[in-house]
C-alpha cells in the first residue's frame, strides 16, 4: 500500500518550495526531508523541486500536483479530527481573508471586535484582491474573499450574501458641483476619476450615466477606489464608488446621490466547499456575517 504520510509531505515541500523550509515546519532534520524528498521522486516519476540558482522551483508536474494534494491533505485532515465542539477560548488559527478596499476600514474593526472577543489566539490575516480569481481559494492559500458573483466565480465555491450596496459620488468638501443640485448635466460638466478593475468597474457608471443623458469626462484613471477617493479629496475630480463599501474610505469627503438611475449589487463571501464542515471556519463565517450586518444597519 502507498505511504499516505507521503502525501503531508509532498503538500508541505511544495508549499514551501524548500526542504529546509518543509523540514522545520514538520519538525524534521534537513537529511531526513532529503530522504523524504527522494521518496517522492521516487514515486511520482517526477523530480517535483529543480534548483534554479540558488533555490528550488517547482515542476510541471509538481504544479499540476500542488491544488490536488492540498485539497486531499485537507479533507484527510478533516476526517480525522474529533467532532468535538470548538473551543473558541483555546483554538489558535490564522485565517486568510482576500478583500477589495475599503472592507478593511469599513468592515475591519467590527470583525476584529468579535473575533478576539470569542478567540483571542486567532490571528486574521488580511490580503489584497487584485483580481477575481479563485485559484486562491481552490488551492488553500485564502481561506474567505468577499465579492460580487458573477460570471468569473468558479462555479464549485460557496457564497453566501453579506449586505447590499449602491453606487455614490464623491467629492472634496465645497466643491462647485455641491453648491446646488446635481443634476445630470453639471455631473457631466466636471472630471472625472476613472476606475478600471476586474469585477466592479467604471463601465457600469458610464453606461448608466450615458444611459440617463450624461457624460463623464476622464481626466485620470486608477485602479482601486482607494485610489479615487483619495483624488477626489484633494482635487476638483469626481470619484464614483460604492457607497457601504467604502465607509471607511470616505472621510473628508463629501457623499451625494447620482444624478441618473443606476443599479445596486450583492456583495458575497465566497469560501472552498472543502471548508463547509469546518467548524472553526463556521464560526468564522458567522462572525463576518455579524460584522457585516451591524455596519448595514446604521
Amino acid at each position: 500500500m502507498p505511504d499516505l504520510n507521503l502525501l503531508v509531505t509532498l503538500d508541505v515541500l511544495l508549499s514551501e518550495g524548500s526542504v529546509a523550509g518543509a523540514a522545520r515546519r514538520l519538525r524534521l532534520s534537513p537529511s531526513a526531508m532529503s530522504r523524504a524528498l527522494a521518496r517522492l521522486r521516487e514515486v511520482t516519476g517526477d523530480p517535483l523541486l529543480v534548483r534554479a540558482g540558488r533555490g528550488l522551483v517547482p515542476t510541471p508536474r509538481a504544479i499540476e500536483l500542488r491544488a490536488q494534494v492540498g485539497t486531499v491533505v485537507d479533507s484527510a485532515t478533516a476526517i480525522l479530527r474529533p467532532a468535538e465542539k470548538l473551543d473558541l477560548a483555546r483554538l489558535e488559527r490564522r485565517f486568510v481573508l482576500r478583500t477589495s478596499e475599503g472592507f478593511v476600514e469599513t468592515f475591519g474593526p467590527g470583525l476584529i471586535a468579535k473575533v478576539h472577543q470569542d478567540a483571542p489566539g486567532v490571528l486574521l490575516q488580511f490580503v489584497a484582491k487584485p483580481d477575481k480569481d479563485s485559484a486562491p481559494l481552490r488551492e488553500g492559500e485564502v481561506d474567505l474573499e468577499t465579492g460580487v458573483i458573477d460570471l468569473t466565480t468558479a462555479p464549485e465555491m460557496r457564497a453566501f450574501p453579506l449586505f447590499e450596496d449602491r453606487w455614490v459620488g464623491v467629492a472634496r468638501d465645497g466643491h462647485r458641483l455641491l453648491k446646488g443640485e446635481v443634476t445630470a448635466e453639471r455631473y457631466g460638466a466636471e472630471s472625472h476619476v476613472q476606475i478600471l478593475r476586474r469585477g466592479l468597474h467604471s463601465s457600469e457608471v458610464d453606461q448608466a450615466a450615458m444611459a440617463g443623458g450624461s457624460q463623464r469626462p476622464v481626466g485620470v484613471v486608477v485602479n482601486g477606489f482607494a485610489a479615487a477617493i483619495a483624488l477626489a479629496r484633494d482635487t476638483d475630480l469626481i470619484a464614483t464608488v460604492p457607497e457601504l463599501h467604502t465607509e471607511g474610505l470616505r472621510r473628508g469627503v463629501t457623499t451625494f446621490d447620482l444624478p441618473f438611475k443606476i443599479g445596486g449589487f450583492t456583495v458575497s463571501m465566497i469560501w472552498h466547499p472543502r471548508m463547509d464542515g469546518d467548524l472553526a471556519h463556521r464560526w468564522l463565517r458567522s462572525c463576518l456575517r455579524e460584522a457585516c450586518s451591524t455596519v448595514a444597519r446604521k
